[in-house]
């Protein structure tokens, strides 16, 4: 069911438990309550009720429809339009999913639309519940609070990534590397999408805070929303040194893919020196023996009683010869 989670609330505590869109509507304006709506990948059909019911601005509710937005935060008059991308690390394929959260904020009221498992809002509703006080503040408490969960998510992505950076730094100097490169390169990928959902948190949270006094937000609401922005910045910095060491790390595995060929050639071109030296200490024995063997009747030499031993003495002489020279030039 796209309604996940509905509620109404007066001065911070549930009242109603509205099943349906329409439900909502009329008890927010009976009880002048404020109503929470939780929806999960909700068809057009729903998101434009709320659009009419809220007069929701014809942008956002056109980025809502579409999706696949940055993170961003607008304000069309009362309303704020917040869309945050939360993200979770999947242990099993060790790589790092990234969902899409769309808030509408208004005076009296809060819509959150959701396209992926993470954040888990449901955590969020059970802590404002069980604070009244802060409920009470109004949609600004809950959209603190929604921030402060998403930002928290992302804590087990950033142990997930230091992990794998940690194993690729193992790897790097090991001799069994296949595949390291791809590797990096994926991880890189995963790194900069990440920072690309979090960075963006900076600049949204820096705008809150300056209009709090604006719009009369709670003092206290104000400084927790300074707690959320100084653990985003300790995320960020943490994500740039990410980035840093991938960097570093594939032009190190570069260098070292690059001296093991340049090595391996050599220690070829060693061996191909060795073979050649060889194959031409050998060649000359047997050239003279092919030579004298070739049977000629009419042959200088075939009957002088030295030709044999003089053959021999000959193939020593030019395979020992062979052998200084190659040594002298270092190919033996």
């Amino acid at each position: 069911m796209p309604l996940i989670d509905n509620g109404v609330y007066v001065a911070g505590t549930r009242i109603e438990n509205p099943r349906s869109l329409d439900e909502t509507y009329r008890l927010m304006h009976d009880n002048d309550g404020m109503g929470w709506i939780g929806l999960y990948r909700p068809s057009p059909d729903e998101i434009r009720s709320v659009a009419h019911e809220f007069e929701l601005h014809p942008l956002a509710i056109e980025d809502a429809l579409l999706g696949h937005q940055r993170a961003k935060l607008e304000r069309y008059d009362e309303i704020l339009f917040a869309v945050l991308r939360p993200a979770r690390y999947v242990d099993a394929e060790e790589v790092v999913e990234f969902g899409e959260l769309h808030i509408f904020l208004g005076p009296e009221f809060v819509v959150t639309i959701r396209h992926a498992e993470s954040p888990d809002l449901m955590k969020v509703r059970q802590r404002m519940e069980a604070a009244p006080e802060l409920l009470a503040q109004g949609p600004e408490a809950v959209l603190y609070a929604i921030l402060d969960q998403v930002v928290d998510e992302y804590e087990p992505v950033i142990a997930g990534l230091e992990n794998d950076i940690d194993e690729i730094e193992n790897d790097l100097f090991s001799e069994e590397s296949t595949g390291l490169s791809e590797r990096i390169y994926n991880l890189s990928r995963e790194v900069i999408n990440f920072q690309r959902a979090v960075v963006p948190l900076v600049k949204m949270l820096d705008g809150l805070q300056k209009g709090s006094e604006k719009y009369g937000v709670d003092l206290e609401l104000q400084r927790s929303l300074r707690d959320v922005l100084d653990h985003t910045l300790l995320i960020v910095e943490r994500v740039a040194s990410f980035r840093a060491i991938l960097d570093n790390a594939l032009t190190v595995h570069a260098t070292i893919v690059t001296r093991r060929q340049t090595d391996q050639s050599i220690q070829q071109n060693e061996e191909v020196k060795k073979i050649s030296s060889w194959a031409a200490i050998l060649f000359t024995p047997t050239l003279i023996a092919s030579i004298y063997g070739m049977n000629f009747t009419h042959m200088p030499e075939l009957k002088w009683e030295f030709g044999y031993p003089f053959a021999i003495l000959l193939m020593i002489a030019a395979g020992f010869g062979l052998y200084w020279v190659f040594r002298k030039r270092r190919w033996l």
